[in-house]
């Protein structure tokens, strides 16, 4: 069955009209950039509300508390067979402050090591037009949805 994750698009319109992104940790995406960087998401639990479980994403991935309204931007599907469900929230994000959650894994591979690595290695303010070329390609429709709310 496939997976069900929720996130939010947060967005700020000045200093300039742009979109927060987030660039995942660890060994798989450490030497990729340009359709790498997605929206702070991770997976609903059974039994949680889906904008309750795009809130706690976002405070595990990037340390911030998301406490004002939310604007849906609907579902994505990711290339694996993952539905995401996508918000919106101005929120301005000082991104030389996040603190990101980690995860264990064994790395290098078959070495018995384990190491842990951030969820999130980088945040970064992007206009449109920039996101568009360095995040995840499935999320791409939600720049379009968020467009009106940037007041463009």
């Amino acid at each position: 069955m496939p997976q069900h994750s929720a996130g939010i698009l947060l967005y700020r319109r000045k200093p300039q009209p742009a979109v927060l992104l987030v660039h995942p940790g660890g060994p798989f995406w450490a030497r990729r950039q340009a359709g790498a960087w997605q929206i702070p998401k991770g997976h609903v639990e059974p039994d949680e509300a889906v904008e309750d479980a795009a809130r706690r994403e976002v405070a595990e991935e990037l340390g911030v508390t998301v406490a004002g309204p939310l604007a849906p931007l609907g579902v994505v599907k990711q290339s694996g067979g993952k539905s995401v469900s996508a918000f919106a929230a101005e929120q301005d994000v000082d991104t030389q402050r996040i603190t990101s959650m980690t995860f264990e894994i064994e790395w290098p591979p078959r070495s018995g090591r384990r190491r842990a690595f951030p969820e999130v290695d980088a945040a970064r303010w992007m206009p449109v037009a920039e996101a568009r070329t360095m995040m995840l390609k499935s999320q791409l429709p939600l720049l379009d949805r968020i467009v009106p709310l940037l007041g463009g």
